[in-house]
C-alpha cells in the first residue's frame, strides 16, 4: 500500500550476478492478514530510475465483509502509482478526488508539497468474497518539482498503449518505450510496463533508458542464462542489450526504469525529499493536525480518522 507501515526502508536482501548489476529478493510483511513484498528501496539500490518504492500487494483473498482500510495519511516529494491485476481500490484524497481503480487502469497521484489520501475496499465489494493483487510504486520527483502543488490522474485500460505480438502482451503504464508513449503526465524520462509472456516468449528491454529493472510477479524468466522466479527484481547495467525469455509456464513481469535523479533521496515514513529539512517540516505539519488551515487536509468523505505520525 502507499502507506509505509515502518520507518525502516532497509527490508530486502540484495546481491550481484555477472550479467545483472543487482538482484533484489523482497521480504514479505504481514499488514494484518494482508501480505506486501517490498523490493524498493533495497540496501544496495535505493532507486531504479526515479522509482524509489516498489510493493507487490497480495495476492490476497478476503471473506465477505473484509477488505483493506488504509486510513488517510500524508505524502510529500513523490508520486504514487497504483496498478492492479485483480480486485479494486476506492481512492479518496485531499484534492477532493473520489476514484475507483480496477485491473489494467492506473491511478497517478502527485504529492508535491503535500497531499493526503486513503485507500479502502468499497462497500459493494465487501458484500461478497473478493481478491486483491497488484503493484504500487512511488516515483521520486525531481528537486525542481518537489514543492509543486499536488495533482491526480486516472487513466482507464483503454487509454494505455497495448502491444501484442509473438506471445507477448504489454501494457505501457507510464513514460515511453517500445515505440509508444503513455498518456500519464511525468516529470522525468521513464518507462513502466506490465508484460504477460507466453512460455518461451522473448521481450527486449528498451536500450535508450539510463536505468532499467524487471520484477517478476508470476512464473519465471531467463536472463543471460540465469533463471529468476516470481518475487525477484533484477536491475541491469546501463547500455547492456537485455532480452527476457519466459519460462516453460510463461511469466508476468513489471518493467521499470528511466532517468536517474540528481542525487539520492531521504525517506522517512511516507515522505520523500532531497533534504532532511523538507522531511522535518512535513513531520511537524502532520503532527500539528491543523486540517482547516495547515499544510495537510483530510480527504472529503473520509475525514473522521487518520494515521498519526509515528513515534
Amino acid at each position: 500500500m502507499s502507506w509505509n507501515p515502518t520507518l525502516d526502508p532497509q527490508c530486502p536482501e540484495a546481491g550481484g550476478l555477472d550479467a545483472i548489476e543487482t538482484l533484489i529478493v523482497p521480504r514479505a510483511r504481514d499488514l494484518g492478514g494482508f501480505e506486501v513484498r517490498r523490493a524498493l528501496p533495497a540496501p544496495k539500490r535505493q532507486m531504479v530510475g526515479p522509482f524509489i518504492f516498489f510493493d507487490q500487494m497480495g495476492p490476497a483473498e478476503f471473506l465477505t465483509g473484509q477488505g483493506i482500510d488504509v486510513r488517510p495519511h500524508p505524502h510529500i516529494g513523490l508520486g504514487t502509482v497504483t496498478y492492479l491485476y485483480e480486485g479494486e481500490f476506492e481512492h479518496r484524497d485531499s484534492l477532493g478526488t473520489h476514484q475507483m481503480i480496477y485491473p489494467g487502469e492506473v491511478n497517478w497521484m502527485v504529492a508535491g508539497h503535500g497531499v493526503t489520501h486513503s485507500e479502502r475496499t468499497s462497500a459493494a465489494t465487501r458484500a461478497g468474497e473478493s481478491r486483491l493483487f497488484g503493484i504500487q510504486t512511488w516515483v521520486a520527483l525531481p528537486e525542481a518539482e518537489e514543492d509543486r502543488g499536488p495533482g491526480f490522474e486516472h487513466h482507464g485500460a483503454e487509454a494505455l498503449p497495448l502491444l501484442e505480438a509473438e506471445g507477448k502482451r504489454l501494457r505501457l503504464i507510464m513514460g515511453r518505450g517500445w515505440g509508444e508513449r503513455a498518456p500519464v503526465g511525468t516529470f522525468s524520462d521513464m518507462f513502466y510496463a506490465d508484460a504477460v509472456l507466453a512460455p518461451g516468449a522473448m521481450l527486449p528491454l528498451p536500450d535508450d533508458h539510463e536505468d532499467r529493472g524487471v520484477y517478476v510477479t508470476q512464473g519465471a524468466i531467463e536472463v543471460a542464462g540465469e533463471q529468476f522466479e516470481a518475487g525477484r527484481m533484477m536491475v541491469f547495467r546501463p547500455g547492456d542489450a537485455i532480452t527476457l525469455r519466459a519460462g516453460p509456464e510463461g511469466a508476468r513481469v513489471m518493467a521499470l526504469g528511466g532517468e536517474t535523479l540528481n542525487g539520492p533521496r531521504h525517506i522517512w515514513w511516507n515522505f520523500v525529499a532531497s533534504s532532511r529539512e523538507r522531511i522535518e517540516a512535513a513531520k511537524e505539519a502532520w503532527a500539528r493536525g491543523d486540517w482547516a488551515h495547515g499544510r495537510f487536509q483530510l480527504p472529503p468523505g473520509d475525514d473522521s480518522e487518520f494515521i498519526p505520525l509515528p513515534d
